[in-house]
């Protein structure tokens, strides 16, 4: 029995994001979230679980993030880190930042602003330096299907093969994107960091011959994990150079996985 794990971001669909540098005001949509990241061993990337049209844009803008999250419970993720950190951990460090909801919302209406022709709203979050305690970008990110996506999908399940989604997106992004492409909703694996996506794979290793298909450092762990690891160029940014190092093949479009005889 075989199965096919995709990452989402960069992957399954093609990644719109705006980030903003608080330190400068600035806002830019060309920067990798995982790569600034991985600029500093001290950053997490944290995903906020609610969704942004709603909750987060009807926000005070003037209250502080940390007060947004602990007033209204809001419930989030570490999807991406150097190390383990857990949820009190990080509200802790956070304490005394003083980035506010506008900062969050800056970036959710700049992806409005330029009309992309988004599917799925990923979602919004911010990536957080445990050392200072400071957030240093807030993040928006939505999507849109890569139009080989739905005929891979069918092609696959003609061949017999299962197919999971494993991404550090929040759930109901991934929930939604599953219904449209028609993967069972229990195949999905939200909020997933680094090392859960490996586990994910081992775990499945026990029944499948597992294809790993990911774009990005979060997706290296697993990709090696897994019995053939493919990075996908689709996305149209340039690879860090342990992600290149690591993987069987190497793609740019999303239907070159059907050529992989694995």
């Amino acid at each position: 029995m075989k199965a096919v794990v995709f990452d989402n971001s960069g992957t399954l669909i093609k990644r719109y994001r705006a980030i903003k540098d608080i330190k400068n005001g600035i806002i830019c949509d060309n920067v990798n979230s995982i790569d600034i990241v991985d600029n500093d061993k001290n950053r997490a990337l944290v995903v906020l679980q609610t969704d942004p049209s709603n909750c987060i844009n009807k926000a005070r803008p003037d209250q502080t993030i940390t007060h947004f999250l602990k007033k209204n419970e809001i419930d989030f993720d570490i999807s991406y880190s150097d190390e383990d950190i857990g949820k009190k951990e990080l509200l802790n460090a956070i304490k005394d930042d003083k980035s506010f909801m506008s900062d969050v919302q800056d970036t959710y209406n700049t992806v409005v602003g330029k009309h992309y022709n988004v599917h799925i709203c990923s979602g919004s979050g911010f990536i957080v330096n445990m050392e200072t305690g400071l957030i240093e970008f807030t993040i928006t990110a939505g999507g849109k299907i890569f139009d080989e996506v739905t005929c891979v999908v069918n092609e696959l399940k003609n061949r017999g093969v299962e197919m999971f989604i494993a991404s550090g997106d929040r759930k109901t992004s991934l929930v939604q994107l599953a219904e449209f492409i028609n993967i069972p909703k229990e195949n999905v694996f939200d909020t997933a960091s680094s090392r859960r996506k490996k586990e994910i794979v081992m775990d499945l290793k026990k029944k499948y011959k597992v294809m790993m298909v990911g774009n990005s450092s979060n997706d290296v762990l697993a990709i090696e994990e897994a019995d053939v690891g493919v990075l996908t160029l689709q996305q149209g940014e340039t690879p860090p150079k342990k992600v290149l190092g690591t993987s069987d093949y190497v793609i740019k479009n999303i239907k070159d996985i059907l050529k992989i005889d694995f």
